[in-house]
């Protein structure tokens, strides 16, 4: 009598060949986050939480002044609401920092504790203007993204939302805003929570752009178009062929 032998169990090797590749574009539902909004006072933050909060997104601005985050927050409607920066941080699964850069640093040393374990996506870019127009400027960190990761050990940071039109964000008449958004990180699944976000808001597609380290050309080309702008009389933003 003979007996058959039990199948065995495939090597790694062997697994890890017939495992078909992830599809960069298999994205995960994001619509359940909390989204904060540091700087949600100014231009691009206001601009950033109306079309989170538009897309069904939660959404808290946050400001030094709680009464002025909730002004903001009852001029933009869709269930926005305000807060000071460090309510903001604690209460938001996601926090954007969009505040000048001359108040980056100081901002995130105060939120340190409040923004520990959380996904944090910088914004912010670091220019200079002079009568030529603007410019770039190369912190010591390499870029803002960089200086933020510096700052908050306990954090996730990504950079993200760097090339958006504040105009165009806050131009309710605008039903989709044309545009790619470079996203940037080092781990693959915070950085595809973040493009996952971006694609929440009509007409937009958050595409991987590298690790932290490539942050630098990211802020910088803000100067470029901040040039183009200006000739064209435009709201100019970037689409990335082929992919």
């Amino acid at each position: 009598m003979t007996s058959s032998s039990a199948p065995q169990d495939p090597t790694p090797e062997a697994a890890e060949a017939a495992k078909a590749p992830k599809d960069p574009w298999d994205l995960p539902d994001v619509s359940g986050l909390v989204v904060g909004v540091l700087g949600g006072t100014g231009e691009q933050g206001r601009g950033l939480a109306h079309r989170f909060a538009r897309a069904g997104q939660k959404v808290i601005i946050g400001s030094r002044s709680a009464d002025r985050a909730r002004d903001a927050a009852a001029e933009l409607g869709h269930g926005v609401e305000g807060a000071d920066n460090a309510e903001t941080a604690r209460r938001s699964d996601v926090v954007i920092v969009a505040v000048p850069w001359d108040g980056h640093a100081k901002t995130l040393e105060s939120l340190r504790e409040e923004l520990a374990g959380k996904l944090v996506v910088d914004c912010v870019n670091p220019l200079g203007f002079d009568k030529k127009g603007a410019y770039a400027l190369k912190p010591e960190e390499g870029s803002a993204a960089e200086q933020a990761a510096a700052l908050l050990p306990d954090s996730r940071v990504t950079a993200a939302f760097h090339h958006l039109s504040a105009v165009l964000l806050q131009d309710t008449s605008l039903d989709e805003i044309d545009t790619d958004v470079m996203v940037l990180g080092e781990e693959r699944a915070d950085v595809e929570v973040v493009q996952a976000l971006a694609g929440r808001i009509a007409g937009m597609r958050g595409v991987f752009a590298g690790r932290l380290r490539n942050a630098h050309q990211v802020e910088s080309l803000v100067a470029n178009l901040i040039s183009v702008n200006r000739r064209y009389k435009a709201h100019a933003g970037l689409r990335v062929t082929d992919i």
